[in-house]
């Protein structure tokens, strides 16, 4: 049984780490769950108040940090809540509409259309769809600091 927890948990370890790049996988969730595997097929013994008061915190923050970073970098460019949104509908859609290029091309074309159905002139479109991507990849960035983060955490805790 140690073993397959094992598996698992490494399982769930990289298609969270892999969800900091891909939007549609579980990312952080995938992480989170890895510490509910662990626990029922090794032990839960070594997670107390501490180690799950600090991964929640953790996990509550990349809820966070996912949506504001990225909006960050749509306003920090000058976007208004359309291209917000545009550019949130573009992450979602973008990497099966357009494979392979979909995850850059998504939230710019978003953020741009956006912008332009919000009265802004082409210029300035593409400067927010520009800004939507420097907040996705400042997103990425940051998701994937803090999910290595709970994985060397709770590394050191079972240790």
């Amino acid at each position: 049984m140690e073993i397959a927890g094992w598996i698992l948990v490494i399982a769930l370890f990289v298609v969270g780490m892999a969800g900091a790049i891909v939007p549609i996988l579980p990312g952080v969730l995938a992480i989170y769950a890895a510490f509910f595997v662990y626990g029922l097929f090794i032990t839960f013994e070594p997670f107390g108040f501490w180690f799950w008061t600090i991964q929640t915190l953790i996990l509550v923050a990349l809820f966070i940090a996912d949506y504001a970073v990225s909006a960050w970098g749509v306003k920090r460019f000058g976007g208004t809540r359309a291209s917000v949104i545009g550019s949130t509908i573009g992450i979602i859609i973008g990497p099966f509409a357009i494979p392979v290029y979909g995850l850059v091309l998504g939230p710019f074309l978003g953020a741009m259309i956006g912008e332009l159905i919000a009265g802004a002139k082409l210029d300035r479109s593409l400067r927010v769809g520009f800004g939507s991507v420097v907040g996705m990849f400042s997103s990425v960035v940051v998701k994937i600091i803090l999910q290595l983060i709970m994985i060397v955490l709770f590394i050191v805790w079972i240790i």
